[in-house]
């Protein structure tokens, strides 16, 4: 199903990854029927005054009010908070994209794919937090993640599940981020402007600051794991400055198949919207002539520890990368609260790491996937103490 017929329910519709999913919306003729945001009411309010869909959501219930004071006038229904975030998620529709930021997104990934639907995910924080929890809930009721991340999306495309044996590995390309040839010094006092300049791609804050330490990439190689069973060690990254070549798939034949496209996320949103068919995106076609070349570089974990981070947390299993993720929201924020330098986020996640205790368990329910992210942020919180400001 494509075009009009097909129903589309958008959550984080006011940031960077829910701004291009409205444009790939809108140029394929999809409806609309369910939108949310945080807490953006001004923005909310103009995507569902254009839209018209069966319910608007803000998370934050404290915008309820205003929310509700906009739309229903028009006759259009709206609710506010994390359950009804969680309604939205599950209602009838063909497609669910989230793009919904860090471990928020948990809960109303895991009502879409306990509803069966088509999830086309943004968010890599559900997967690295909770990716056993959410894929055997996906399998149990019959869901399809489809990921729109431009790295996954990209493997997705080239990935041949009916030919796993014939798969040499696959690979993830990474930009590099700001400081992508800065020295540690020039990276101690480096400020959130600083890193929040990366030279590609508008995003959000949080996953700007990711890109800039290059938890980004390893979070990703997480995702990765979870979406594509080759195992961790058939994972790699290459920096890539350009971000024109966004994944690869290496095959025993010696062929590699790699995706291209100009760097945006309304490529990935659309391929999955029309998926399995293909249909048009409002972007630039790709001019490799104009272009004139592309790059190739292995990541520095010296400079950049927290790839390093991820993948032994991943070894490790059980909730390593719940801890992962808790720890570095954790950083992030507050370096961007300028409370910490930008080499503090790194060492904030280790220290976390080292002091969580039983971080190879395994967690079977949301509660304690729930409770392991709380400790996490605890003991984050804790290591930020010994953190000056540079």
């Amino acid at each position: 199903m494509s075009g009009a017929g097909k129903r589309v329910v958008l959550l984080g519709a006011t940031g960077s990854v829910g701004t291009s999913a409205l444009a790939a919306i809108e140029a394929g003729g999809f409806s609309l029927v369910g939108v949310a945001a945080n807490r953006d009411v001004a923005a909310l309010a103009a995507i569902a005054e254009k839209h018209r869909p069966e319910l608007t959501v803000v998370a934050d219930e404290r915008a309820a009010a205003g929310l509700s004071d906009r739309l229903a006038p028009l006759g259009l229904a709206s609710a506010a908070g994390g359950a009804a975030l969680a309604d939205l998620a599950a209602m009838e529709a063909d497609a669910v994209v989230l793009a919904v930021p860090g471990f928020a997104a948990l809960r109303p990934a895991l009502a879409a794919v306990g509803a069966g639907r088509v999830v086309c995910l943004a968010n890599k924080e559900c997967l690295v937090a909770a990716g056993e929890l959410v894929r055997t809930r996906a399998r149990a009721a019959g869901a399809t993640i489809l990921p729109i991340d431009s790295e996954h999306n990209a493997i997705f495309q080239v990935f041949r599940d009916d030919a796993l044996d014939a798969i040499e590995r696959i690979v993830l390309t990474a930009s590099g981020g700001p400081f992508r040839t800065a020295s540690r010094e020039a990276m101690a006092a480096a400020r959130p402007s600083d890193a929040l300049r990366h030279p590609n791609w508008s995003m959000g804050a949080k996953i700007s600051i990711d890109s800039a330490t290059m938890m980004n990439k390893g979070l990703e190689v997480i995702e990765a794991h979870h979406l594509f069973p080759v195992g961790p060690e058939r994972i790699g990254v290459v920096v890539h400055p350009q971000s024109i070549v966004h994944g690869m798939v290496h095959y025993r034949d010696g062929s590699c198949l790699a995706h291209l496209s100009n760097p945006t996320m309304v490529t990935p949103i659309a391929h999955a919207l029309h998926y399995p068919g293909r249909g048009s995106a409002p972007v630039a076609p790709l001019d490799l002539v104009a272009i004139g070349s592309c790059t190739f570089e292995a990541p520095d974990e010296i400079r950049f520890p927290a790839l390093r981070l991820a993948r032994e947390a991943l070894a490790q299993g059980g909730v390593a990368t719940n801890v992962l993720n808790a720890a570095n929201e954790v950083a992030v924020a507050a370096f961007l609260e300028e409370r910490i330098g930008f080499l503090d986020i790194a060492r904030v996640v280790e220290e976390t790491l080292e002091a969580s205790v039983g971080r190879g368990l395994a967690v079977s329910t949301l509660d304690e996937v729930e409770a392991t992210d709380a400790e996490a942020r605890r003991l984050a919180s804790l290591s930020l103490a010994a953190a000056a400001p540079t």
